[in-house]
């Protein structure tokens, strides 16, 4: 028989690039979206696999909502991948951000309590460690989040642990670090490199403003990453993997790489200010992923050069 999986979450990066991953495994795939009729769906339409998937209404916040969307589908496999995504927003929305992620995750796992063989991923966040002070995180790691993304994060994670280790959920955390595609909203900092840098070299005479450069952060591409989520719900028992390429850069490696392939020096067309500082800001992200790449066979070949180039192309 054919494996359902139920994607919350399905309209974003993530949801999108693991959608066209299970349909090609032969999966029935749903999507969640608390009002379908009003989204456009713009990344499943891209990757022409709009048609191929069954869009449910569903609020995550809401239990009554959750279980009846399980009830109507019976998944095999949830992927929560859904909830409020930006750290910066956090800032600005932090009760908004911890109840779309924490609250969310919680009805999942409680609605499959009582749904015997559901298997349970959780998209986790590098952001639970904080700020590595130059090491690289591993799963053993201690959390420390800078956030109100981050806090809300680290909450998910350790719920998702509670109901694996108290009432036996086939329920796991990928810690993700930061992975993109074409596919990433105007306002990550990534595209706002990319398509600032693209528009000038085109003859816009625009600045680009930004924040911190001197950022690290491990990059990873997003097609990737969806692998590793369905690999850690193909295993014989749950557990925990960080999410990562093992490489870092910083912001300013990132600008010098992208306004470099239209021939330009990022230096004259880029201004630091207030506006995008961060009130907690963490430096350093660094990974360590040796875990997932010697227990499931996962790693990433593509890292940031690469992934720049990839994002111009699109």
């Amino acid at each position: 028989m054919k494996r359902k999986a139920l994607i919350c979450g399905i309209g974003g990066q993530d949801g999108a690039y693991l959608a066209k991953l299970l349909i090609s495994k032969n999966y029935d795939v749903y999507g969640s979206s608390r009002d379908p009729q009003k989204r456009i769906f713009s990344n499943l339409k891209s990757l022409n696999i709009y048609n191929k998937i069954q869009v449910l209404s569903m609020n995550p916040e809401n239990y009554s909502s959750v279980r009846n969307v399980l009830e109507m589908c019976r998944p095999d496999e949830i992927y929560f991948l859904s909830g409020q995504s930006s750290v910066a927003l956090s800032f600005e929305r932090p009760l908004e951000t911890l109840q779309s992620i924490e609250i969310g995750i919680l009805n999942i796992l409680e609605a499959c309590k009582s749904m015997h063989k559901i298997r349970i991923f959780h998209a986790s966040s590098s952001e639970c460690f904080g700020d590595t002070s130059n090491e690289a995180a591993s799963e053993k790691t201690a959390f420390n989040p800078c956030s109100p993304y981050g806090e809300a994060k680290s909450k998910a994670f350790y719920s998702v642990k509670r109901y694996r280790d108290v009432y036996s959920l086939f329920a796991c955390s990928g810690i993700l670090f930061n992975h993109e595609s074409p596919f990433r909203p105007p306002h990550y900092v990534t595209t706002k490199i990319i398509s600032s840098a693209k528009r000038i070299a085109k003859g816009s005479n625009e600045v680009l403003n930004l924040g911190r450069i001197d950022i690290i952060r491990d990059w990873g591409w997003a097609p990737d990453y969806v692998v590793a989520m369905w690999l850690m719900l193909q295993q014989n028992e749950p557990k925990d993997y960080v999410i990562a390429t093992g490489k870092s850069f910083s912001l300013e490696d990132f600008l010098y790489l992208t306004f470099n392939s239209f021939k330009l020096d990022w230096q004259s067309f880029v201004i630091q200010t207030d506006e995008f500082y961060r009130p907690n800001d963490l430096i350093c992200s660094k990974a360590d992923p040796s875990n997932i790449q010697k227990d499931l066979g996962w790693k990433t070949e593509i890292y940031m050069p690469e992934i720049i180039n990839k994002m111009i192309e699109n």
